[in-house]
């Protein structure tokens, strides 16, 4: 494929890099929005804006930053005290995020990360950061999540909140730049079901991992917690089936999925060259694309997405 026809989407996947050392470069003047050390918050969203919203909760917890949650926006728990609520929402205009902003409006502190300016959500919530520079034309999200969770991180970076292991953004930013280069296997590329796997906050990519995979190019994926891979989702792999691995693998797990015959994939973790997972994250993004266009799929117009869930009534 030409770079004239290279899809939307490929585009965005590309310019991550660039994003999010942006994002970590706005860290300073965003002071009204972000979480303060030791609020309790708790962090929504809705698709991938929620996986996200789960990565960030365990980065933030586990580095001591204070006690925080994540819920799809629909499911927040009403009556339960938060110091913060913290809404992901690309469009601004994602009814079951801007109901619960509507509700919670002067009974706990609100703000939100969005990529539109000229929605919703700059009314409904008390503070916003607006990351347009990271907003997408393609329905399937890559780039705005992403730049989301780099902002989050360079925050809890900057307030030394990042738990032990966790390298630095700059770390990640380079290794996606060797996500986008590195070519993807084409036993991979070639398999028939993919489950994605990851521990502590690497759990939200793998969640994210095979929504992308499932939206792009409608592959048969599964996620879960790595430890859980084998109390039953092992059963699915076999031979032209791949288990992909966010982070540092349990003990055993590669030689479990080689004995019934899969492709174990560990591009994160501890390893010497290993890459970042949110970078490793880049490199199923590009897999998505790569599937959708081989099955003859448009990785732009995805087949019943809309770039926004609005219900009838809604704020929107």
């Amino acid at each position: 494929m030409s770079a004239q026809d290279a899809s939307r989407t490929s585009f965005e996947i590309a310019s991550q890099p660039g994003n999010w050392r942006r994002a970590a470069e706005s860290v300073g003047s965003l002071s009204g929005v972000l979480p303060r050390r030791g609020e309790r918050v708790a962090v929504v969203g809705c698709g991938t804006s929620w996986f996200m919203s789960l990565a960030y909760a365990r980065l933030r917890e586990a580095g001591g930053h204070g006690e925080t949650d994540a819920f799809a926006a629909s499911e927040f728990p009403a009556g339960r005290a938060y110091d913060r609520v913290l809404a992901i929402t690309r469009s601004g205009t994602t009814t079951e995020v801007l109901d619960l902003l509507t509700a919670a409006k002067g009974t706990v502190a609100t703000a939100a990360l969005t990529a539109d300016p000229a929605t919703p959500v700059m009314d409904a919530a008390d503070a916003v950061a607006v990351l347009d520079y990271a907003d997408e034309e393609s329905v399937v999200q890559t780039r705005f999540a992403t730049t989301v969770l780099a902002l989050l991180r360079a925050h809890l970076e900057g307030e030394d909140a990042l738990p032990a292991g966790v390298p630095p953004l700059a770390r990640a930013v380079e290794d996606a730049e060797r996500a986008l280069a590195e070519p993807i296997s084409a036993q991979v590329r070639a398999a028939e079901q993919f489950t994605f796997l990851g521990t502590g906050w690497t759990y939200g990519l793998a969640l994210e991992a095979g929504l992308k995979m499932r939206e792009a190019a409608g592959a048969w994926t599964e996620a879960y917690p790595a430890m859980e891979y084998r109390h039953g989702p092992i059963s699915i792999t076999g031979p032209g089936r791949v288990a992909w691995l966010f982070g540092p693998a349990p003990a055993g797990l590669a030689d479990d999925v080689a004995r019934v015959g899969g492709t174990f994939v560990a591009g994160s973790g501890d390893a010497a060259g290993a890459l970042d997972p949110l970078a490793d994250l880049v490199r199923t993004q590009r897999l998505a694309v790569l599937l959708a266009e081989a099955r003859g799929y448009d990785p732009d117009r995805p087949r019943n997405l809309t770039r926004s869930v609005i219900l009838e009534g809604s704020h929107a």
